[in-house]
């Protein structure tokens, strides 16, 4: 990951300019091994904080002209690495951000039209996109960003708890996640190993007996993973809830969020989940 920073401070995905998403992981990855401090860390702390926009919210680049999911990916990183005015505001535009389908001119529309409401858009979820359709990637994401700030905030407690529901409300009938559709064309829709990974993490410590069914799933995924992401966001997940999966060897193919999840996992078998540590 050190080899791969580049000379403005971030990180691209493989090679070329720096992306927002690819920069966090990183120094998640960087914090995780204890170098949060360092002159690296700080290179590309500086770059992400030069790209805030003045929504408070983060776009994918700087060459993006719109804020969207991965300002949940700012907001997870450690308090020392994004300052709190930046943090605060960054907290403020994703506490604004819902999914189109759960929004009140949606549903009224719906209504309207004689569309019986589908229970699964019942709670409020996030979009990759403001003005989008909320999925399970960015609200898995968003819960974990915002249970870092601490439920004393107002209204982080409220969303955090929508978010769950959403998420518990999205399971596939075989009891894991896929993006976000339980059907597809009228066939139940099978999980993914990436997306019960991330969602399992951010149902860490729920007392809902779905979540507690969804660890077979993730350890049957886990046991038949091709994937060093996939295997990593599982491990995390797993590790959150208790379990000590069976590290894997499987090949690398040294993306950046690749190298990235692979380090944070190990450390969270070492005991220290960057996901879950309060900011």
């Amino acid at each position: 990951l050190l080899d791969r920073q580049n000379a403005d401070g971030g990180w691209s995905y493989h090679r070329g300019g720096s992306w927002t998403e690819a920069t966090c992981y990183a120094l998640l990855a960087l914090a995780a091994d204890g170098e949060g401090g360092s002159s690296a860390a700080r290179r590309g702390a500086e770059w992400l904080a030069s790209s805030q926009r003045n929504d408070g919210g983060f776009a994918p680049r700087p060459a993006v002209d719109q804020s969207t999911w991965v300002t949940a990916l700012a907001l997870l990183l450690p308090a020392g690495l994004l300052p709190r005015d930046r943090r605060d505001r960054a907290a403020a535009w994703l506490l604004a951000e819902t999914g189109r389908e759960s929004s009140f001119v949606q549903r009224l529309r719906m209504r309207l039209l004689g569309v019986r409401p589908d229970p699964s858009q019942e709670f409020e979820g996030w979009p990759w996109y403001p003005g989008a359709a909320a999925w399970v990637a960015p609200t898995a994401l968003s819960i974990l960003a915002l249970q870092k700030l601490g439920t004393e905030k107002p209204g982080v407690r409220e969303r955090i708890a929508q978010g769950r529901s959403f998420l518990l409300a999205r399971r596939c009938r075989d009891g894991g996640w896929n993006h976000g559709s339980t059907q597809a064309l009228g066939y139940d829709s099978d999980s993914y190993p990436e997306t019960t990974g991330v969602a399992l993490l951010a149902l860490h410590g729920s007392p809902a007996p779905e979540a507690a069914g969804a660890v077979a799933v993730a350890e049957r995924h886990l046991a038949q993973c091709k994937s060093g992401e996939a295997a990593s966001w599982l491990t995390l997940a797993l590790l959150a809830q208790g379990r000590q999966p069976a590290a894997l060897d499987l090949p690398m193919h040294g993306g950046t969020i690749e190298l990235a999840l692979a380090a944070l996992a190990q450390a969270a078998r070492q005991g220290r989940n960057l996901f879950l540590e309060m900011a």
